[in-house]
């Protein structure tokens, strides 16, 4: 990026209106905190029986100058690999130790994916995190709720609405730097803004925002000798959503949301760890066209909500053939349609039941130099209904149980099923929940697995069963909260890749016998004063040879937050992964072969300073403090040591 391209940014900022909301120093969570991803509405934490995370603003606001990756990595049990690499960089979501494709993601609260990506996958990098309220991440085998994929965990994406004042412009800038730890430059390569208009007037609520991102100064090829000198590859994103509420009477309340995104960048592939496809010409642009409807009813002693959605997403790579000394085109397109009714009737002050029908559609259509697929030959769909009955007693007890029916078109019918007690004990200066959990999950084949030109229409779905048991309290006058969860997962039927070094053929396959995971994550939060706070977790994952894919054995998260006045802020984190296993193509014996990557260790700061209260904000933020090398991926590049400043203002 030119110094005419970052004066233009400043200047168009500067001429704008934003602002980051003023936040202080949190207390430890609490048991009584709102949560929504265990039933789909509204209830406190303390009366769920699975592990709940939940980021709020406050804590989005203490990570500020992160991505969306960045940030879910420091959650316990959960591992976004690549984000710590060139921002182009495909990621990939691990939850306990199950991959992308036993991870759902939810986009308040309606699920969202690819039809035409390997594992039916969300690709993180479309959010912009400055769009994002907060973050929920829910824990273990949730099939019964929200259908297939939910195996190992849910992680629901808040986005932000309208605010209640009449009107109020919003607006953000951020200037970085971009690089690996042998490129030292400084000359904003990293360059983000956004500008959000939101408000309330009468019955009616908007929000309508945009973001853009401009990232350069990096290859995502490592450089492993010398004399090698890769090109940078550029990463662009926008980012644009509008929200509109209506309270039509009393009890009816009417959502819309619509929102696109796009990513442009160049990509490369670390083939053998040579970087011999490091090219200019391969580049990249990702589509996304989403639009909704959520009426919401209530009613004496009950709620009903309908989620509705239409997705749309367009992939196109232009992609340089080393072999053939030739330019190819690919071009995947994928639509999703989901309903979702739910209705929550409350029979007394201690059972509630909530009962639901989900219908999901995905098909997709592709160009590509190996093949060509129609959306007519490859669709499926799925009817599913559900229910989840959630007992609260007088006396502590707590029970969430309920059943789905997965009915899909190809596979027919499977059911799945959870129970999850729990048991709260209270003091003045003290609470504590004993939770267990059994669940059990289904996942289907994704139609790239099934009938692409690597497909199998074989395959058949994965089945798996969690058990956890743990507790989380809050102690000391809610100084200090503590947490340990342990965890064990079964999984049949899990869907690998087997590639034939001879016929230089391969297609997906089921992975026979029972492959199995488990864990233990802890939690610990500590306010030594109302200024500072001490946060940590630590996770233990143990998975099959099989499954066992960049998932760290050991992983530790630390933060301590220090608010040095009423408008400083400055916060310390520091992160550790054990060494992980990484696959790569063997380019001397033409087979998969895998390698350990070692272990290393982050440590990020980050301050933030109120130059006018509740109007102007300014950030500043290193990361990779100490430049540390590393390898997330094999042969690609990670970030060695950044800065980040950026600019907020309120009108």
């Amino acid at each position: 990026m030119n110094k005419k391209t970052i004066r233009f940014n400043v200047c168009m900022a500067l001429m704008t209106t934003f602002a980051f909301s003023q936040t202080q120093i949190e207390k430890p969570k609490q048991l009584d905190e709102v949560v929504v991803s265990d039933t789909k509405f509204e209830q406190n934490k303390e009366k769920s029986g699975k592990v709940i995370t939940k980021i709020t603003q406050a804590d989005l606001q203490k990570k500020v100058g992160f991505t969306v990756a960045q940030v879910l990595s420091s959650v316990a049990g959960v591992e976004i690999n690549g984000n710590q690499s060139a921002a182009g960089k495909n990621l990939g979501i691990y939850v306990r130790g199950g991959r992308t494709n036993q991870v759902l993601v939810l986009i308040d609260g309606i699920p969202i994916s690819d039809a035409s990506g390997i594992s039916l996958e969300y690709d993180l990098r479309l959010l912009a995190v400055e769009q994002i309220e907060s973050i929920e991440i829910l824990k273990g085998a949730s099939s019964t709720l929200y259908g297939t994929g939910a195996a190992a965990g849910v992680i629901n994406i808040i986005l932000k609405k309208g605010v209640s004042k009449p009107i109020q412009a919003l607006a953000t800038l951020s200037v970085g730097s971009n690089n690996t730890t042998d490129n030292m430059k400084f000359n904003g390569q990293d360059v983000s803004q956004g500008l959000a208009v939101s408000g309330s007037q009468k019955k009616f609520n908007y929000l309508a925002s945009a973001n853009r991102s401009e990232i350069s100064g990096m290859s995502q090829i490592a450089v492993v000798s010398p004399n090698q000198n890769f090109e940078n590859d550029r990463f662009s994103r926008q980012n644009y959503v509008a929200k509109l509420g209506f309270n039509a009477t009393k009890n009816v309340i009417l959502d819309f949301f619509g929102n696109y995104d796009k990513i442009q960048n160049d990509y490369d592939f670390a083939f053998d760890n040579t970087g011999f496809n490091d090219t200019s010409l391969n580049k990249s642009s990702l589509e996304q066209f989403r639009f909704g409807f959520s009426p919401k009813v209530n009613y004496k002693n009950g709620n009903f909500v309908l989620n509705s959605s239409f997705n749309k997403i367009i992939r196109k790579y232009d992609d340089f053939n080393s072999f053939s000394n030739a330019l190819e085109f690919s071009e995947y397109e994928s639509r999703n349609v989901n309903l979702d009714g739910i209705n929550k009737y409350k029979f007394n002050k201690n059972f509630s039941l909530i009962t639901g029908i989900n219908f999901q559609f995905h098909d997709m259509a592709t160009q590509t130099p190996y093949d060509n697929l129609t959306k007519e030959a490859t669709k499926f769909n799925l009817l599913d209904p559900y229910f989840t009955g959630v007992y609260s007693s007088d006396f502590g007890l707590n029970l969430n149980f309920g059943g789905r029916m997965n009915s899909h078109s190809q596979y027919g019918n499977a059911f799945v099923y959870n129970i999850n007690p729990s048991f709260n004990l209270k003091s003045d200066a003290n609470s504590i929940k004993f939770l267990s959990s059994y669940s059990t999950a289904f996942i289907t084949p994704s139609l790239y697995q099934l009938y692409s030109q690597y497909g199998n229409d074989k395959l058949t779905p994965e089945k798996n069963a969690t058990i956890e048991t743990g507790f989380e309290g809050v102690f000391l006058n809610k100084k200090l909260s503590i947490s340990a969860v342990g965890f064990y997962r079964e999984q049949q039927n899990s869907i690998g890749f087997y590639f034939n070094p001879i016929t230089f053929a391969g297609n997906y396959v089921n992975i026979e016998g029972v492959n199995k995971a488990k864990g233990v994550e802890t939690e610990i939060s500590y306010s030594f004063s109302k200024k500072v706070e001490l946060r940590a977790n630590y996770t233990f994952t143990q998975v099959d040879d099989a499954i066992n894919r960049l998932v760290p054995k050991h992983k530790i998260n630390a933060a301590i937050h220090f608010e040095a006045s009423s408008r400083v802020m400055i916060s310390t984190n520091f992160q550790y992964l054990d060494k992980r296993n990484d696959a790569f193509f063997d380019g001397n014996t033409f087979e998969a072969a895998t390698t350990s990557l070692a272990a290393y260790r982050l440590v990020d700061f980050i301050l933030r300073y109120q130059v006018i209260k509740n109007r102007m904000n300014i950030f500043a933020n290193a990361t990779n403090i100490f430049n540390e090398n590393y390898i997330e991926n094999i042969g690609y590049s990670t970030r060695g040591r950044n800065f980040k400043v950026g600019l907020s203002i309120n009108l």
